[in-house]
């Protein structure tokens, strides 16, 4: 049996032990619902029209007992804080059945977590002084940031990291061609690790379109060498579209910023993948000829 968690049982919040012996299935899901500051250290879920982020994980009885009895449900009785149903997730590789906490307590209402993600909406209203933030595709390049007079923010740089489990592709749609995105499909990627100040949050929430809704903003586990830094912040694509071909300069941007910090392994593949979508060999040496200047 399979569970949805989207507030404290997440992935390294504070009811997170409860799941230590359960298996984390999928990072990105989704489910139907509004989402609630109860006010009270943690969230609740609420049918409705929306859409809430979480995680996934395959679980036994035992679990499901311990997590029963975290949120107060108990089978058979008319009054519980907390609800289980059974109800379909979303996740990259399709739709799959999982037990979900609902609420149907008003009090519990307080305030709507709009962005649908409880560890963002924390993020949000904390808004630390500095933040690690994972960049894969045109943010890996600094001239981008000079150009938007940004690049001041962005001179703490901790080189690669590499994001385990996911894919790089081009999956968000424009005018001119694709844009970057990550997609969970159990591959492993490369992008660069920047420590960043709020006015540099406040820049990437407005450039990457979070209230428009083309990305959203997430938080994955990043590895750079052999350490783990967790919760760091990176943004995904909403609507996510057929893979396109990007244009010439956001290609250029991308092969040009990743080269100095990624592995020449991980620089191959993005350049095959430029190939593989429809740009041609001439085209991709072209502008690594063009970088070269």
């Amino acid at each position: 049996m399979y569970v949805f968690v989207y507030g404290t049982l997440r992935r390294n919040e504070n009811n997170h032990d409860l799941l230590k012996e359960a298996t984390l299935v999928r990072e990105q899901a989704w489910v139907e619902g509004v989402l609630y500051d109860t006010g009270k250290g943690y969230p609740a879920l609420k049918e409705g029209n929306g859409i809430i982020y979480g995680e996934v994980y395959k679980i036994n009885s035992t679990i499901l007992s311990a997590l029963d009895e975290l949120e107060d449900f108990l089978e058979g009785r008319e009054e519980n804080q907390y609800i289980r149903n059974l109800k379909k997730i979303n996740t990259d590789s399709g739709v799959m059945d999982a037990f979900v906490y609902y609420s149907e307590t008003e009090d519990f209402f307080q305030a709507e977590i709009t962005s649908g993600d409880w560890k963002v909406h924390q993020f949000i209203n904390n808004q630390p002084e500095r933040t690690l933030y994972f960049a894969y595709g045109s943010c890996m390049d600094d001239d981008r940031f000079r150009r938007a007079q940004v690049d001041h923010h962005f001179k703490s740089c901790l080189g690669a990291g590499v994001l385990k489990g996911y894919t790089m592709r081009y999956l968000f749609k424009v005018h001119d061609g694709g844009r970057g995105d990550i997609i969970e499909d159990g591959g492993n990627m490369e992008g660069v690790v920047y420590d960043i100040p709020q006015q540099a949050v406040e820049y990437l929430f407005t450039r990457e379109g979070v209230t428009p809704g083309w990305y959203r903003a997430s938080f994955v586990d990043i590895f750079i060498g052999d350490k783990l830094y967790p919760d760091v912040l990176t943004f995904i694509v909403k609507a996510k579209y057929e893979e396109t071909c990007p244009p010439d300069h956001y290609a250029k941007e991308i092969l040009r910023g990743s080269k100095p910090h990624v592995s020449k392994c991980y620089h191959e593949k993005l350049q095959k993948q430029l190939v593989d979508i429809g740009m041609t060999e001439v085209q991709v040496q072209n502008l690594l000829s063009e970088n070269k200047v």
